[in-house]
C-alpha cells in the first residue's frame, strides 16, 4: 500500500521534530571546576572539603565528601582544577565518582585524575597534594552544591 506524499512529509517532520527535542552529548557543555580537598585515614579513611564550579559566568559553590576503604595511611591537602565536561545544567556535577588508586605522596605531589559521576559528567582534574600519605584503595567522593 502506498502512503499519499503528504502523510510522508508530516511523519517525516515529525521524525525531525522528535529527534531535535531530544538532548545529545552535542549539546552537553562544560565548565571549570577548583576542588580543594583534605584526607586522612587509617585503614578507613576520609576525606571532605569545598570547591566551586564556574560555568556560564557564573560561580557555584561545591562541597564534597568521601570515603577511602584498603590502605590508607597519613594525611593531606590536596588543591585540583581542570575542566568538568558533559554537563547540561550546573547541579549535574553533583554525584558521586568513584575510584581505585594507589599513590604515596611525602611533602608536595603531584596529582590528575579523570573520574565521571552517575549523571556522565566527566571531571578532568591536575594539582597538587601536600601532606603525607600512602594509599591503594577504593574510594569515593561525593560532590554537592552548596
Amino acid at each position: 500500500m502506498k502512503m499519499p506524499s503528504a502523510i510522508r512529509a508530516v511523519l517525516l517532520a515529525l521524525t525531525v521534530l522528535a529527534g531535535a527535542a531530544l538532548p545529545s552529548a552535542s549539546h552537553a557543555d562544560e565548565g571549570f571546576v577548583q576542588l580543594t580537598i583534605y584526607k586522612a585515614g587509617w585503614i578507613i579513611g576520609g576525606s571532605g572539603g569545598s570547591g566551586v564550579l564556574n560555568f556560564h559566568g557564573r560561580r557555584y559553590s561545591l562541597s564534597t565528601g568521601g570515603l577511602d576503604y584498603g590502605l590508607v595511611f597519613g594525611g593531606s591537602k590536596t588543591v585540583l582544577r581542570g575542566r568538568v565536561s558533559n554537563i547540561y545544567r550546573p547541579s549535574d556535577v553533583a554525584g558521586v565518582y568513584g575510584a581505585a588508586g594507589a599513590g604515596l605522596a611525602v611533602g608536595r605531589g603531584a596529582r590528575a585524575i579523570v573520574l565521571t559521576n552517575q549523571k556522565g559528567a566527566v571531571l578532568e582534574l591536575t594539582g597538587h597534594q601536600v601532606g603525607l600519605m600512602a594509599n591503594a584503595d577504593l574510594s569515593g567522593l561525593a560532590i554537592t552544591m552548596r
